[in-house]
């Protein structure tokens, strides 16, 4: 069994910071986390497959990015968030976005191999049950097709080890865990074929491929 994370979030927790978080989310968490939107989008862009998934699409900051031959559908469990992604599509008329849902990444209602690429982006750390979301993208994205995550992960050693433990009790407040380790999302077998990258602000996120 993966370890868990020190400290847990539920749905209702999730959907409730986020509630707080939807109208001040771009301003607060936009510019912070565009270097790891940039590269998962970059990746997913240069990789094979039509099909791509985003899990915890949020207001749709990354939907802008993607290359228009790649087909995108986006699910969150934050009704206030969606309705601020539905809100990007229109404006920008992103007619490569077929479908936005509000559903439980870790229980979708989709058939499997529906997708040939699919694309977590900070929401690892977000989930109850992070084991369960790998599980249901490896069903959900077809043999042969790609899993990315881009995430926080919770530091081994050093200064940012302890504020990350810290943090971690103010995990429902922030709608994410401080603490969150890599091992709670990726089996070992999984972690061994796992590529992983650093990515700005200091190495502060880590861009994760997987082949399927």
């Amino acid at each position: 069994m993966p370890p868990s994370p020190h400290t847990a979030l539920s749905a209702d927790a999730v959907k409730l910071a986020y509630r707080r978080w939807a109208m001040v989310y771009d301003a607060v968490f936009g510019s912070i986390s565009s270097f790891g939107r940039r590269c998962a989008v970059a990746e997913a862009n240069r990789l094979p497959g039509q099909k791509v998934l985003e899990v915890g699409v949020g207001t749709g900051l990354a939907l802008p990015s993607y290359n228009l031959d790649k087909r995108i559908t986006g699910i969150d469990l934050s009704t206030d968030m969606l309705k601020r992604a539905r809100q990007r599509v229109q404006r920008q008329n992103l007619s490569n976005v077929d479908n936005l849902f509000e559903m439980d990444a870790e229980e979708t209602n989709f058939e499997s191999g529906s997708f040939d690429i699919a694309v977590g982006m900070f929401v690892a750390s977000v989930v109850p049950h992070p084991d369960r979301l790998f599980a249901e993208l490896k069903r959900v994205v077809k043999p042969g097709g790609h899993i990315l995550f881009v995430n926080h992960f919770l530091a081994q050693k050093g200064i940012r080890y302890h504020v990350e433990r810290i943090m971690a009790p103010a995990s429902k407040s922030l709608g994410w865990h401080p603490d969150f380790s890599i091992e709670s999302l990726l089996p070992p077998e999984e972690l061994k074929q796992a590529t992983l990258q650093p990515v700005h602000p200091f190495g502060l996120f880590t861009l994760v491929s997987l082949p399927r």
